[in-house]
């Protein structure tokens, strides 16, 4: 077999020429191109991961937004909450006030309507004592609605203080009333019993007042005395009035 060295070289020529085009039309175009590809890829994946950077930061500030807008709400309704427990007890206590206040004005007009029925009650209960105290004393005898009180009515001026008995008299007739216009030996017993009483001889001047249904008053300028039956009736009857 023969070999032939200059097919060979030929050959061998015309693959370096082969590959020397190739690389230098081929090859690096597209080495280029597949560069510019990969920087281009790098740039879209770049870009994407600063999208996506961007996409989170903007998650995260979205979720501590919310969050602070949670935060508020919850703190807007606790204090929502504060200030309707606040009225709610202001209005109690406005209305436990009002409640007292009117309980205490019923209990003032109740006292009120009870303190007037008692004095209505004792006014009624005066008048009708003092009309059975007339009634009865129309069965006793006359002398009875003044003779029966005139050691009572001396005794009441010698209670009285020794300067207030000196000056009784001194001015002229002691005013004297009577239940009835006494007769001349119950005016003599009269005035003989205040003469005592007050250690010297005084006048009286007697004028009838049926008014006081039994008894005697002495009108003084420095004291009245009563003994009679009016002014008995009307002491029972305050006491009744102040019992109530």
């Amino acid at each position: 077999m023969n070999f032939d060295w200059w097919t060979l070289a030929l050959q061998t020529i015309n693959v370096v020429v082969l590959l020397w085009i190739l690389a230098r039309f081929l090859f690096r175009p597209v080495a280029r191109i597949i560069s510019e590809r990969q920087d281009a890829a790098h740039a879209a994946l770049d870009a994407a991961q600063a999208a996506q950077a961007e996409a989170r930061a903007a998650r995260d500030a979205a979720r501590a937004e919310a969050e602070t807008i949670q935060q508020q709400h919850a703190e807007q309704l606790a204090q929502a909450r504060a200030e309707a427990e606040r009225e709610k007890k202001r209005l109690l206590a406005d209305t436990q006030t009002a409640l007292e206040k009117t309980r205490a004005e019923t209990r003032a007009e109740l006292d009120q309507m009870r303190q007037a029925e008692a004095q209505d009650m004792a006014r009624q209960a005066g008048a009708l004592a003092i009309d059975m105290a007339g009634r009865l004393l129309a069965r006793l005898p006359e002398s009875a609605r003044i003779g029966g009180f005139i050691e009572g009515l001396a005794e009441a001026v010698a209670a009285l203080p020794e300067t207030v008995r000196s000056s009784m008299g001194e001015a002229g007739p002691l005013s004297l009333r009577a239940a009835r216009a006494p007769t001349e030996e119950e005016t003599a017993r009269i005035r003989a019993r205040l003469s005592e009483v007050l250690g010297r001889e005084v006048e009286i001047a007697v004028t009838p007042d049926t008014d006081l249904i039994a008894g005697l008053e002495l009108d003084a300028p420095t004291a009245i005395v009563r003994n009679h039956f009016r002014a008995d009736f009307e002491r029972i009857r305050e006491e009744l009035a102040a019992d109530e």
